[in-house]
């Protein structure tokens, strides 16, 4: 069985959200790397920007399982757009319910569940006690988390989304400037260090 979590913004989705039960896609992956966990990290925070929880709920939901604590930062524009909680120590329920068992803090852009204002004002208060720290969203979090200083010596592990032409590495459409050289996202990522990719260098 597969889930979809998507947002209905351009051409493609908004195709993909008029396909019925019983129609017929194309799909092409899974490609690239997805994140690591350290075996010696006990506490994950994981902050999510919009519909970035889609992987971070089967991360959280995996690592829970393992025995970990894991802190949800889940921001999104509304109440509406968050994901609802678990209710039962089985893990997942239903398809979009997140694992129970986590940590979790909303904010919403217009105050209406949680705190209101951005994912990212969330992660100073829980910064200290993370061994490793997981991110999913929207490129302008990904800057803004690039430059706050707590996180300079934090393990930070990012997923990154930009337009993709081939997905096999062989069109370039997808190249980023790293520490490491060029970078294509569809092959050596979406994974990436957040120190490590050149932020300045990508448009959002």
């Amino acid at each position: 069985k597969l889930a979809l979590l998507f947002a209905a913004v351009g051409k493609g989705t908004n195709w993909l959200s008029q396909r019925n039960e019983g129609d017929n896609i194309d799909l092409f992956g899974p490609l690239g790397n997805g994140f690591t966990v350290n075996p010696s990290a006990k506490n994950l925070v994981v902050v999510a920007g919009g519909i970035g929880i889609a992987p971070l709920r089967f991360l959280a939901d995996e690592v829970v399982r393992q025995g970990r604590k894991v802190t949800l930062l889940m921001g999104t524009g509304s109440a509406v757009q968050l994901l609802p909680e678990g209710s039962s120590s089985q893990g997942l329920l239903t398809d979009g319910v997140l694992p129970w068992g986590i940590t979790i803090h909303k904010c919403t852009d217009d105050g209406s569940d949680g705190y209101k204002g951005l994912v990212t004002d969330l992660i100073t208060n829980h910064v200290d006690r993370a061994d490793q720290i997981f991110a999913c969203g929207p490129l302008p979090m990904y800057k803004t988390m690039s430059r706050m200083p707590e996180l300079k010596n934090k393990p930070v592990q990012v997923s990154l989304e930009v337009r993709m032409g081939c997905g096999l590495g062989i069109c370039y459409a997808c190249t980023i400037k790293t520490g490491q050289g060029l970078r294509q996202v569809c092959k050596d990522g979406p994974v990436f260090d957040l120190s490590d990719v050149r932020w300045d260098d990508i448009s959002c």
